[in-house]
């Protein structure tokens, strides 16, 4: 079956995205020059990596109805939800927490119903163990013939996707920098970056089991690993969706110095360890860092359990 619609013109996301310097004195005192890939601003209702994460897979469901993951504040189940709405195919999100369904939709999981897209809550056990075949097929039997597209949109097609955003960066810098959740972003990153670039991933999630999630990735959508990457993973600030005053603080004086609105949930611990690093004088002199925005402060956060 071929896809119903030509994604890019229904769309008409804005790619390449902008790629903006700013002067921050935090990176000059180093020598280094800080770089903003504006991703946010490639759609708006499918920003940063969701329109790079999303569009082959939504090809490869050729109009049928896709049923995906996320927590109650998933920006991957938003832009999910977005898509269908625009482009005309039903979704369907299993979210995490089957007590959320007697409690008032919070504004994200209300955005995605306004979208049309179908809520299934299950409980936190059965959601850890959503990749597995029993729970695949329960779903399946429930929902019929849909696209299964896993949680965060991380694929095989999402990192084969994500190969753009190095290849947009070719020749303009150094250091390539992105906050993680489950890794497709960084590992088509990575492989689409030149010979002698690099890619840094910021997890905002703890565990530490990001970087074998990177790597299985990579060896789904190229075949092995690729690319020169690594990850810091001092910067979860307790883990996904969660804060702290010194990060609000940060993110706040951030927007001050470059009227940049900075999401919370990814960027702002992105830029956070950017900083932190130019600091602690880990770019040489002369190193261009490009941090990519890959979303928008629309929605607020709350706590995730």
């Amino acid at each position: 079956m071929s896809p119903p619609v030509d994604l890019a013109r229904a769309l008409q996301p804005r790619v390449p995205s902008p790629l903006q310097e700013v002067r921050d004195d935090r990176f000059a005192r180093g020598g280094a020059t800080l770089l903003l890939k504006r991703d946010d601003l490639i759609h708006p209702e499918l920003p940063g990596n969701k329109w790079r994460k999303l569009a082959l897979n939504l090809e490869a469901a050729a109009g049928r109805a896709v049923l995906t993951f996320g927590g109650a504040y998933s920006n991957h189940l938003r832009a999910t939800a977005a898509a269908g709405r625009l482009l005309g195919f039903p979704t369907i999100g299993v979210v995490r927490g089957d007590e959320l369904a007697h409690r008032p939709l919070n504004p994200s999981l209300a955005r995605c119903a306004a979208d049309g897209m179908r809520l299934h809550f299950v409980d936190r056990t059965t959601y850890r163990a959503k990749g597995s075949p029993e729970v695949l097929a329960g779903l399946l039997e429930l929902f019929g013939d849909v696209e299964v597209i896993p949680e965060g949109g991380s694929n095989a097609l999402a990192a084969q996707g994500c190969t753009a955003l190095g290849r947009e960066l070719r020749g303009l810098t150094d250091v390539a920098a992105v906050a993680c959740g489950t890794g497709g972003t960084l590992a088509g990153l990575a492989a689409g970056l030149a010979s002698g670039q690099r890619a840094l991933g910021v997890p905002v999630l703890r565990g530490g089991f990001l970087g074998e999630a990177v790597a299985a990735l990579q060896r789904d959508a190229f075949g092995g690993e690729t690319g020169r990457w690594s990850l810091d993973e001092r910067f979860a600030f307790g883990g996904y969706a969660r804060t702290t005053p010194e990060l609000d603080a940060f993110a706040a004086g951030f927007e001050d110095r470059h009227g940049l609105p900075v999401e919370r949930v990814y960027v702002a611990k992105l830029l956070f360890a950017l900083v932190t690093l130019a600091e602690e004088g880990a770019f040489a002199p002369g190193t261009r860092v490009t941090a990519v925005i890959t979303g928008t402060p629309d929605v607020p956060a709350g706590p995730s359990a």
